[in-house]
């Protein structure tokens, strides 16, 4: 399905992937009973309203963590789960700014697709207060017949957290571990407090075989945990390669720990 701000992509029977205009993703889970949006993109056009076009069941919506282009959608839904950590930032303009969600969309990186339309700063969703419930690690979302469970992975946020699908045995990650993970922007853990968050993703490792993320078109395996730890090591023991770079929006980046492989991995 698609439509002027957004496309989907089916992970599996019950889990579809919504993209965003600057290739953002969040996922739509349905169970029997009720259905679980897990992030909201970063407000371009009425993501809630395309939700209702592919499913009658009532939605709630989850954070993987507050950044802007994760957020969008629950200043439309007015309410959302998220774990307390991440509050205060969400209500800063860095995340929830109308103009600066707006810029992530039209600076699209080089690794996004091309935009499908020209959007416009009024495309953007409105902020406003948002009724927070929260969550925290270990907890489940029964939707009927699907449960999604939560893990907390501080460090990319200190409120950043992933959703396990044992059943369908993947991970949805948000931006918690992927080959781009980025550790130095506002709301970030330190990489010790990253390294402790990965080990005990580690502990449920055994229990998916993908992780779907908040960006780039395809899922990437298990064994990126493994090299989360080896990559955390290097950098805590200054071995790392230390690339400088810019990131998409001209801001300095503080380094690049590792080129990319040909996998897309470190």
């Amino acid at each position: 399905m698609k439509s002027k701000f957004f496309e989907t992509k089916k992970v599996n029977d019950y889990i579809t992937q919504i993209i965003g205009l600057a290739g953002e993703q969040c996922y739509l889970i349905e169970g029997k009973e009720r259905a679980l949006l897990f992030d909201g993109l970063s407000g371009e056009g009425s993501l809630k309203s395309f939700v209702r076009e592919l499913t009658d069941l009532p939605v709630q919506i989850v954070l993987s963590h507050a950044h802007p282009d994760h957020c969008g959608a629950i200043f439309e839904y007015g309410e959302c789960y998220m774990h307390p950590d991440d509050i205060a930032l969400l209500y800063t303009d860095f995340v929830s700014g109308r103009k600066e969600r707006w810029n992530f969309v039209t600076a699209v990186p080089e690794w996004a697709p091309p935009l499908r339309t020209e959007t416009r700063l009024e495309d953007i969703t409105e902020r406003c207060a948002v009724k927070t419930y929260p969550v925290y690690d270990g907890d489940v979302f029964d939707l009927g017949g699907v449960q999604m469970e939560v893990i907390a992975v501080p460090g990319h946020t200190r409120g950043t957290i992933v959703l396990l699908d044992r059943a369908a045995r993947l991970l949805l990650s948000g931006d918690a571990i992927n080959p781009n993970t980025l550790m130095a922007l506002p709301g970030s853990a330190t990489i010790e407090e990253y390294k402790e968050s990965v080990l005990h993703l580690k502990t449920f490792q055994s229990a998916f075989d993908l992780l779907y993320g908040g960006h780039g078109p395809e899922p990437v395996p298990a064994r990126i945990v493994d090299d989360a730890l080896m990559l955390i090591d290097r950098i805590l023991d200054r071995t790392d390669e230390a690339i400088e770079e810019y990131d998409h929006l001209g801001n300095r980046m503080v380094l690049r720990a590792a080129s990319v492989g040909s996998d897309f991995l470190p």
